[in-house]
């Protein structure tokens, strides 16, 4: 097995779990909480549904596996962690680098999401705040660290920011022998962004009524961590963004837990 064969298949197991945790996520609850307009029976949830909506997200999380295996070594990005483990190389010094910047990035991004969702609930109706609470707790803590943590990363960071670097570099700064800051940063903002965005979904489903500062909160909420994720992805490795991604789902779990969070 070659080293970028063995690094696929660590990255993409990392991943799994967090696919898998999906089942752990109350969907009859949810969809029974769900407004629906047409006041339409809630459909059946059955095993076999359960399981083959785990196909997209496998799916996904193997394109982009694959996606930062191919490029992100031509654009100085790294997963020290699985590299080493790739190369059959002892893990602790690797891990060692990732666990400090990661912890610090976990906490500052968790409080700023928890401080900006208490400046924005004001701006919020009052049945939007209690949604988002209510919505909030059919989504189990193991999966937020394991899916929200692990897997995320590795969709949104490993497999699409990478991309997005390639990509601006080789067509937009082709003449540079490799992606200078301004592409890095173009790519953090742009992976942000599109994580905040493919929230909206969801929400336009959650919400019977959707306002401009429920948008733009769903946006702005979301894409804050984005942007400490990328720059740790770019400067020090996918782990320490994997370690902050998961801090940052505790750390809004607790605020959640003592009322200072919805």
């Amino acid at each position: 097995m070659s080293y970028k064969t063995r690094l696929f298949v660590i990255l993409f197991l990392a991943g799994l779990p967090g696919v898998v945790s999906i089942l752990l996520i109350d969907i009859e609850a949810l969809a029974a909480a769900l407004p629906f307009r047409d006041d339409s029976d809630v459909p059946p949830i059955t095993p076999l549904i359960k399981i083959l909506s785990l196909i997209q997200p496998t799916v996904l999380l193997a394109l982009a596996v694959f996606t930062g295996v191919a490029l992100a070594f031509k654009v100085g990005l790294s997963a020290p962690v699985a590299e080493a483990a790739a190369d059959r190389l002892h893990i602790g010094s690797a891990l060692k680098s990732q666990i400090l910047p990661g912890v610090v990035g976990g906490v500052l991004g968790g409080t700023a999401i928890v401080l900006a969702s208490l400046l924005w609930a004001p701006l919020l109706p009052p049945e939007a705040v209690t949604r988002i609470s209510t919505f909030q707790g059919f989504v189990p803590l193991p999966t937020r660290l394991l899916y929200g943590g692990i897997t995320e990363e590795i969709l949104l960071r490993w497999g699409f920011m990478t991309l997005v670097v390639w990509v601006t570099w080789r067509f937009f700064r082709k003449s540079a022998p490799g992606p200078d800051s301004g592409v890095y940063i173009a790519a953090i903002v742009i992976s942000a962004l599109l994580f905040g965005i493919l929230h909206l979904p969801i929400a336009y489903v959650v919400f019977p009524a959707f306002s401009a500062s429920l948008t733009l909160f769903v946006i702005v909420a979301n894409s804050l961590f984005g942007v400490i994720a990328g720059y740790l992805f770019w400067k020090k490795g996918l782990e320490s963004a994997m370690i902050a991604h998961t801090l940052a789902h505790v750390v809004m779990f607790v605020a959640n837990y003592i009322g200072a969070y919805f």
